[in-house]
């Protein structure tokens, strides 16, 4: 995945500074990544909505996660689909090649932490009671499989390939960058993905199908994500094409733009899309209002299901139409290292929750608990991910240093932090193999 960040100004094909266009990509990155701390920290040990509290109890916390749960690790994927499609735009490769590289970029990485993780679990299995089962699947060959090829090992880790599933079929998103009408197709693949999930898991729960057959599944219709991904690019093309004078509308123009011309053409979209997120937060706290009556998720709320599975698509809609405005620098500066965020945020929740099983005085209400869990989680995980970004035999286990045998090639001297060459998906602007990368390329 990747970010590209403020530098160099580029006012090509997108209708401002480089600097301008790409903190908002920043700002999505960085919102994801933070989230998902949030996410699951909104949850007791077992993942349930604390279903032993009062419902009175459980009213701040569910307010909180449907707040937080805008981003999901859906925007995540549109994220990198989109930027995957701007890089080829940019650099055209084989498919071949493409699939080569993020094999190489994504599934590296997520073998380390498939590893790391499944010795790691250990810990919060000892102290919760389930630790010898746990052994037990470390010398199982099927749950291995489930781990290295689903991501089951952990609760986020299903992430990576996943992505890798969806980088597959690309061409196909190349189609709703010529026409974005196609972008619509994600509402096709929502809904069939809401009926096929009814039908697995009602006929194959219990059995070891289940898992393969959501995947399958999940990696089917998912690829509306990337429609919705080539569609996003295909608007921001024409925004630019149709500011600069004398160019075709639809296709990057090759002569410098006019970048208000092009904010304004974006934005003119903004009234609708907050309509769209209001209406989905509504349902997300019609939902919200069933969790805390009920205390279990209410998978089988439709309106819920929609809420949670479009908002990322409305996110970065709207974020899309604000980037001609003025984004804080700050926020490329966090941004790279929203993906370590995303990696290693449950080592420091399992830890919170072994301290709160151990002592549960220390917060007896479930939003002590997850104020602890946030407080714990979103302090170490920076830490640990700034002191990785700075190590450089384990940087590449974030995203933020080349590959374990891999030759780093030398960067210019404004390239500040460090090299940028983990799972990520090249940028749009990035030079021909060998050359020095500017400050505006480097890759998160």
């Amino acid at each position: 995945m990747i970010i590209p960040e403020a530098g160099n100004a580029d006012t090509r094909g997108g209708g401002m500074a480089q600097s301008e266009r790409f903190v908002w990509l920043d700002a999505l990155r960085l919102i994801a990544g933070v989230s998902m701390i949030g996410l699951h920290a909104t949850a007791d040990a077992m993942g349930r909505p604390f279903a032993d509290a009062a419902v009175s109890e459980r009213v701040a916390p569910m307010l909180l996660r449907a707040v937080i749960y805008v981003a999901r690790t859906e925007l995540f994927i549109i994220i990198a689909l989109f930027l995957l499609l701007m890089g080829l735009d940019r650099r055209p490769r084989s498919y071949g090649r493409v699939v080569a590289e993020q094999a190489r970029r994504l599934l590296v990485p997520f073998l380390f932490w498939t590893l790391f993780y499944a010795l790691y679990n250990l810990l919060k299995a000892d102290a919760f009671g389930y630790g010898d089962a746990l052994r037990a699947q470390l010398a199982d060959p099927a749950a291995w499989a489930r781990w290295l090829l689903l991501g089951g090992v952990k609760y986020h880790m299903h992430f990576i390939p996943t992505l890798f599933l969806l980088v597959l079929a690309y061409p196909l998103y190349r189609l709703a960058v010529v026409h974005p009408a196609l972008g619509l197709a994600v509402l096709g693949t929502l809904a069939l993905k809401r009926e096929l999930d009814l039908f697995v898991y009602s006929t194959f729960w219990g059995t070891e199908a289940l898992p393969w057959i959501v995947r399958g599944v999940k990696g089917l219709t998912y690829v509306g994500y990337g429609m919705a991904a080539g569609a996003f690019l295909g608007l921001w093309r024409r925004s630019a094409a149709g500011s600069a004078p004398g160019s075709v509308r639809g296709e990057a123009p090759d002569a410098p733009v006019d970048p208000v011309r092009a904010a304004r053409a974006r934005e003119v979209w903004l009234p609708l899309l907050l309509f769209a997120g209001a209406a989905l937060f509504l349902a997300k706290l019609a939902a919200t209002w069933l969790t805390v009556t009920r205390g279990e998720w209410p998978h089988g709320f439709a309106v819920g299901y929609w809420a949670d599975y479009l908002m990322p698509v409305v996110l970065f809609a709207v974020c899309l139409c604000l980037a001609g405005r003025r984004w804080p620098k700050a926020i490329s500066r966090m941004a790279p290292y929203a993906f370590g965020i995303y990696l290693c945020h449950p080592i420091f929740l399992d830890l919170a929750e072994i301290v709160l099983f151990r002592a549960p005085e220390l917060a007896p209400s479930p939003i002590g608990q997850v104020g602890v869990k946030i407080t714990l989680a979103l302090a170490g995980t920076s830490g640990l991910v700034w002191l990785l970004g700075r190590c450089p035999p384990l940087a590449w286990t974030i995203g933020l240093g080349p590959l374990p045998g891999l030759r780093r090639r030398s960067a210019s001297p404004n390239l500040k932090g460090p090299s940028r060459e983990g799972p990520s998906l090249a940028p749009p602007n990035a030079p021909a193999p060998g050359a020095p990368l500017p400050a505006s390329a480097r890759l998160a």
